[in-house]
């Protein structure tokens, strides 16, 4: 029997609440005084975000509030509140219904804090930039303030820092497993993923009286619950996938009157969700019984053996990701002490035409007026851009856009994409012709998908283009073609730019897509991420090799030449990555230096909540690959120093780094490539530069020699991305993104 994706309820067939008679505000209200002018003498919802309030569709409290309200519910909005006392928490007076607790559009601490764990100066989410104005763990926090303020009132996590934390995850600034958000913040239910079907469902039904606790067959959730519920088979994760030696489990499918009739043991059944993984075992019994999917969970190993094994903790990842398709998911169950935290399947995607639906929501798209002319930079980075469509079925590790948004692509209509841009046309402030972006979070997987519905629903790869393009998948890339043409040629949009990431090796499977894109909607430079150019890393990080890019790099200089436009790629390359050696970082520094390439800014690996590589990170195992505690490790960079040397061979063209250079070059017995000539990586001389006083002691300049110019290595981040060396300076442009992208760079 094929499987194909479950059905679900379209958004826009619930019957409206009563509260539909107010109409649409201008902007959900943030204040008391806007509660009376909109007629209300309380809200039904209250949406507290770490975000400022944008009521853009890219921002997920717009998305969410202008949604419900589309349902008919009065939705108030709490925007980064002071969390020090329960005050903000109650300046909309109770709710009816319920409290929607995010962090906002990042992870909380991602947001504050560096890759080395240093603080930030700066918040693109808050007006001025100013950073500070939300807590560690956001949502942990603001769910306990809600909880002082009114405590019988229903708590509902949602957000990507409760979908990256939904489970026992591991924490890089506490450097340890932490519980699942939904235990730590005593919430009633967690929602992840993209959540509008999960939010609706759960307001409707506590609008018809339904208790909280009694809420728990809603797709995308996460809840408590003591023990698994009769009429569930449970599978214990180690029968999928056995990492080592376990403690003999009792096999919940046998009759224990009858035990007899289990008769073999062997790799089959189950054993496709491994692939090409030997040694799986798999009961098998005689005879043999249904399982139905929809009434089978898995235990994953308890949050105290994940966080005491980290083999287990790999293998819980492994198994997690494994049951990730909307179309074959089942249920994933994980201890923690005494209570059980259930995670439903992932929610089922939106059609084009609910997705149109969600973008058709009458947004202001503009920041709530009460923060005045302050700017807010994620929204002047976005404010010109469209989202084109969500998820991406790359499955880089290092990625949370997976996790969050899942792999199944989810497109919006060439009708609702152009209605957005003639709004932005025609209402948004300071528009001069110029479209940022039209993207998500790659730039071209816009209406890609598997050839066939019963294969995309039944399959548990990773990843549709790694280790290459599956053959099922479709690379047609005409209709975001077409969508480009219609979209320049519209009355008064002068340019139409792609700032979204591409993803070089689809693009390749059309030329003429590259072509267009090269010919039309290209700003100067293009921005693009290989990542790395060594196996090793890329294997880790499910990338393609450094041949794709060269593929891309050919198609990019012949159509740009065609069109008589100095254009120029712009590569991004991930420092300290699992997997990473020395020896990998310096031959990717011979590739910069050979290619001419002086990198800006670095960007090293951010282990985010839940990503595979954050598993590689802390387990040393390959969750890529069947983990067991005789499998090959995986190299981490840990260290500090080691840290900054990856780095620094990023920038091996800054004098700052040469000290730190030279010496690791001799210690790994490359000392060769220190020397003054073409063919060296670093020179033997310390420039006479204030800074430096402390390496010129160490390293005096031999006379007769002078300090290197610079170049064109900029000397402050200005958040542009790097420049090829000799290349003219493109003309600047504001760029832009369709989404706010989380991801651990």
């Amino acid at each position: 029997m094929s499987i194909s994706m479950p059905a679900a309820k379209p958004l826009f067939d619930y019957p409206k609440y009563w509260a539909e008679c107010f109409g649409p505000a201008p902007f959900l209200p943030m204040s008391r005084d806007e509660m009376d002018l909109l007629g209300w003498d309380s809200c039904d919802i209250i949406v507290v975000t770490g975000d400022a309030y944008v009521d853009h569709p890219s921002f997920g409290m717009a998305i969410i509030g202008r949604l419900l309200e589309a349902q008919g519910f009065r939705v108030g909005i709490i925007s980064q509140p002071d969390w020090q006392s329960k005050d903000a928490f109650m300046q909309l007076g109770k709710p009816n219904l319920f409290f929607g607790v995010a962090a906002g559009n990042m992870d909380s601490m991602i947001n504050r804090y560096t890759a080395d764990r240093k603080i930030r100066s700066d918040d693109a989410y808050t007006p001025g930039g100013l950073a500070g104005k939300r807590p560690d763990r956001a949502s942990l926090v603001y769910s306990q303030r809600c909880r002082e303020a009114y405590k019988d009132v229903p708590i509902v996590l949602g957000g990507i820092e409760a979908s990256l934390r939904r489970i026992a995850h591991y924490d890089y600034w506490q450097d340890k497993v932490r519980h699942s958000l939904l235990l730590d913040a005593k919430a009633d239910i967690l929602l992840y993923g993209n959540a509008e079907r999960a939010v609706v469902e759960v307001a409707q039904r506590l609008s018809r009286g339904q208790p909280i606790q009694e809420i728990t067959d809603i797709r995308g959730t996460a809840f408590v619950r003591r023990d698994t519920p009769e009429g569930w088979f449970e599978l214990d994760s180690t029968r999928i996938d056995r990492p080592g030696k376990v403690d003999k489990i009792i096999n919940p499918y046998v009759n224990t009157q009858d035990s007899a009739a289990c008769a073999v043991e062997q790799a089959r059944g189950e054993a496709s969700v491994l692939g090409d993984d030997a040694d799986v075992q798999v009961l098998e019994l005689l005879p043999h019984p249904r399982l139905e999917r929809d009434r089978t969970v898995i235990r994953l190993p308890s949050y105290e053996k994940v966080k005491s094994d980290p083999v287990l903790y790999a293998h819980a990842n492994r198994v997690l990701h494994l049951e990730t398709n909307p179309g074959n998911a089942r249920a994933l169950v994980q201890r923690h002490a005494d209570k059980d935290v259930w995670f439903n399947p992932p929610p089922i995607p939106l059609s084009t035409e609910e997705m149109d639906y969600v973008f058709g929501l009458p947004y202001a798209r503009i920041p709530h007026p009460a923060y005045g002319d302050a700017k807010i930079p994620a929204y002047e980075m976005i404010r010109f851009s469209v989202n084109i469509m969500r998820g991406c079925f790359g499955g880089c590790t290092f990625c949370s856009i997976t996790e969050h948004e899942g792999r199944i692509i989810q497109n919006r209509s060439h009708d609702s994409i152009i209605r957005e841009i003639e709004e932005i046309r025609d209402k948004v402030p300071g528009f001069t012709g110029v479209i940022s972006d039209l993207g998500g979070p790659t730039a071209n997987m816009y209406r890609i998908a598997c050839k066939s519905p019963e294969i995309e629903a039944a399959c548990r790869k990773p990843s549709c283009v790694y280790p290459g393009i599956c053959e099922n998948l479709n690379t047609d890339h005409s209709s975001l073609i077409g969508l480009y043409r219609r979209a320049r040629d519209l009355p008064g949009v002068k340019k139409i730019l792609i700032a979204s990431g591409l993803r070089y090796d689809l693009a390749v499977e059309s030329p003429e897509y590259v072509k267009e894109l090269v010919t039309h909607h290209v700003g100067g430079y293009l921005k693009i991420a290989p990542e790395h150019t060594e196996q090793g890393p890329l294997s880790k990080m499910m990338k393609p090799g450094i041949g794709s890019y060269d593929t891309f790099k050919r198609l990019f200089e012949k159509y740009s030449k065609e069109a008589g436009k100095k254009q120029y790629l712009i590569p991004y390359f991930i420092a300290a990555h699992p997997g990473t050696s020395d020896e990998d970082m310096m031959n990717l520094a011979l590739w910069l230096k050979t290619n001419g390439f002086r990198a800006d800014q670095v960007q090293a690996f951010y282990p985010s909540p839940m990503a595979t590589a954050t598993a590689m990170y802390h387990s040393g195992k390959n969750p890529l690959r069947k983990v067991s505690y005789k499998s090959d490790g995986v190299a981490t960079v840990k260290g500090e120093r080691q840290r900054r040397l990856h780095k620094a061979f990023l920038r091996y063209h800054d004098p700052k780094n040469w000290p730190l250079l030279r010496e690791a070059l001799s210690e790994m017995g490359r000392a060769d490539l220190i020397g003054n000539g073409k063919q060296h990586l670093i020179p033997t001389y310390q420039p006479a530069v204030e800074g430096y006083a402390s390496a010129r002691r160490k390293n005096s300049t031999p006379a007769g020699k002078t300090a290197p110019k610079p170049g064109n290595m900029q000397t402050q981040h200005t958040g542009l991305p790097p420049r090829e060396t000799g290349a003219k300076k493109p003309t600047k442009r504001k760029p832009g993104r369709a989404t706010p992208r989380l991801s651990s760079r």
